[in-house]
């Protein structure tokens, strides 16, 4: 769908006064905005992100329709309005609120939809609700606001860790998940293969975890591993263990270098690890085996 509305634009449809912002925070597939708003006659336009509406002060009597269909209730501090993504909703509020939103991304969502479930996601919905009176709702929004307000370390970290968290909770109570079929065959396709293989050895000497390789393929972690232990025969881990100790066995075969520099250029973490590997896998020191190749 195009032409969504990304939060940063809001104000245009729905005037007030920000409150807060994490614009220039450095997030990822999280944002958050407060605002002051006076009563207001409006149509939000479909949104790029999940919006979740926290009141925090004000008490007014509120009215949304959604897909034709009208909801009414008051709605004050403590309490919490959804707005899935992607949908045009028209609001209806006549004394003024502070409230604070915040927006997760559909790709966040998605992407904890599949970890959780151990699939290709494709998309969520999120139930369109105008009144929702759920305490872990209002605390994550509570540990983003604060973050955003004093932005302590690692805060970006943080705030994904309390979102993701967030997207859990929403899944469990409030979400429709539509799965993208999975291939007869458990395993990674050829082209799949020869890009993964590709990757690790463009990157044997840098820190690879499960993540790093899924996220190349655009893979959850759990079906990534699967996959790539039907197409393998081991797990990834272990495959990139042999990969680190042949290209060690060949530098050690082909060149002068020392053994400890050996080992950092080939991702084991230091010579005493590769000394322990390499002899488990070949029965021998690699200060034996260069002799010997030598």
């Amino acid at each position: 769908m195009t032409d969504l509305l990304p939060p940063e634009q809001l104000p245009d449809w729905v005037p007030g006064r920000i409150l807060l912002a994490s614009d220039k925070l450095g997030w990822r597939h999280v944002a958050l905005r407060a605002y002051h708003y006076h009563g207001q006659d409006v149509i939000v336009p479909a949104m790029r992100d999940f919006m979740l509406v926290g009141y925090q002060a004000g008490d007014t009597p509120m009215q949304r329709r959604f897909e034709g269909r009208w909801s009414r209730d008051r709605l004050g501090p403590g309490a919490a309005s959804l707005l899935t993504r992607a949908q045009k909703a028209h609001w209806t509020w006549t004394e003024p609120i502070d409230v604070t939103h915040v927006y997760l991304s559909g790709a966040l969502v998605a992407s904890v939809a599949s970890e959780v479930m151990d699939c290709h996601v494709s998309d969520v919905q999120l139930a369109d609700v105008l009144r929702t009176d759920d305490p872990v709702m209002t605390a994550a929004m509570h540990a983003i606001s604060e973050e955003a307000r004093h932005q302590a370390m690692g805060g970006a970290l943080y705030v994904e860790s309390v979102a993701r968290a967030l997207s859990v909770h929403l899944l469990r109570r409030y979400a429709s998940i539509r799965t993208r079929p999975v291939s007869s065959s458990s395993g990674l396709a050829p082209g799949q293969m020869r890009r993964i293989e590709d990757f690790i050895a463009s990157n044997l000497g840098q820190s690879l975890d499960l993540s790093q390789m899924a996220a190349e393929l655009g893979l959850t972690p759990c079906l990534f591993a699967r996959q790539f232990r039907h197409s393998f025969g081991k797990p990834p881990y272990a495959h990139v263990i042999d990969r680190r100790l042949a290209c060690a066995r060949h530098m050690l075969a082909t060149t002068t270098l020392p053994i400890k520099e050996i080992a950092a250029s080939c991702g084991f973490t230091d010579q005493a690890h590769l000394t322990r590997l390499f002899a488990r896998s070949y029965g021998t020191t690699p200060a034996a085996f260069r002799r010997s190749a030598q």
